[in-house]
């Protein structure tokens, strides 16, 4: 097997912006990050408090909407791992490395083996096989929907199979194996340990709520379903926010405008979403920390495609694209941007 990219460094296209706005842009706040990162754990704070509640007081029916919220809320945390480990959200090393291991723990996320795959994504966006982390076309079915909406159990079988699979070191397919070659032994010892301090952390968790709940009669129970199992239920809105990212659009470009899409949310859904519905920006200035990417988004807006508004306008637009490539599997589409590079 080859290891390694196929293809040289790829000259992406990047809409021009004054170099004294991208530095300031690229400035990261330790005051900011942690106003995002405290926000999005506050909520599963308060989420979580009024589970317990209900619980306590015995209002069962509270129970299954409040968990759905939680749920909701907690499945953003993918987004907070995803800028955590590009290590753009804090000033400081220490908070930065300290909050990727919390959300990396709290979502089952490894993010030795995001971090490695997720470089190449940004290198080669749509290019494969040096890109293998997203490739064209993308399937959105209702079925796969439904799946993620309410509570996933195929997603908790698929995590923890993998989980427990890097945990006895073994690699698995091209990509895996083309990310964590035989001689990145280092790399490989990261990405394993990882896996072991997941599995072994969660089960413990797991099983040390259990027996505290039977033996003292406490309401511990509730701990692994509002941690170890919260990020399997309440997919439905990161489903429809992260989907968009790519979905329908071309590949083998080197202009991030025709094969990434921008997309604009309420100010909560953006706060929820990491401001990943600017993905287009995050793309071409991958630097700049996820709180300033409405700013560069207003900086560089003329050089864009029309971006849809909300969700329902996005998917309208998805949805006819998706029904197109039912037609012709070889369609895709391409973005009114202003003088699109092709080739």
């Amino acid at each position: 097997m080859t290891y390694g990219p196929v293809q040289s460094k790829i000259n992406w296209y990047r809409s021009p912006i004054d170099r004294t706005t991208l530095a300031e842009l690229n400035q990261r706040s330790d005051l900011l990050g942690l106003a995002q990162t405290l926000g999005h754990l506050g909520l599963l704070a308060l989420t979580g408090a009024a589970a317990w509640f209900a619980v306590r007081a015995e209002l069962w029916w509270a129970l299954v909407p409040v968990l759905f919220l939680h749920g909701t809320f907690y499945a953003f945390l993918l987004n907070g791992f995803h800028e955590l480990c590009h290590r753009s959200v804090f000033r400081s090393k220490f908070l930065n490395e300290f909050f990727l291991r919390v959300f990396s723990f709290l979502g089952w996320y490894n993010h030795v083996h995001f971090w490695t795959s997720h470089q190449e994504h940004h290198k080669y966006t749509l290019h494969p096989p040096d890109d293998l982390e997203v490739v064209l076309p993308v399937e959105i079915t209702l079925n796969s929907f439904l799946k993620a909406a309410v509570v996933n159990p195929w997603g908790l079988f698929q995590r923890v199979k993998g989980v427990v699979r890097l945990s006895f070191g073994q690699l698995e397919g091209e990509w895996e194996n083309m990310l964590f070659p035989p001689d990145a032994e280092e790399r490989r010892s990261r990405l394993f340990n990882w896996a072991r301090i997941l599995l072994a952390g969660h089960l413990l968790l797991t099983v040390v709520s259990l027996a505290l709940s039977y033996l003292l009669a406490l309401d511990l129970w509730l701990l692994p379903v509002l941690v170890t199992l919260a990020p399997f239920y309440g997919g439905w809105l990161l489903f429809l926010c992260n989907n968009t990212q790519h979905v329908g659009l071309m590949d083998n470009i080197p202009d991030y405008r025709l094969c990434t899409r921008t997309i604009i949310l309420n100010p909560f859904v953006r706060f929820l979403y990491w401001h990943m519905n600017f993905h287009i920006e995050h793309h071409m200035y991958a630097a700049v920390p996820c709180y300033k990417l409405g700013r560069l988004h207003k900086a560089i807006k003329a050089d864009l495609p029309p971006s849809p508004v909300g969700l329902a306008a996005s998917w309208k637009e998805i949805i006819a694209i998706l029904e197109k490539q039912k037609e012709d599997p070889s369609y895709q589409h391409l973005p009114e941007a202003p003088n699109p590079v092709l080739a």
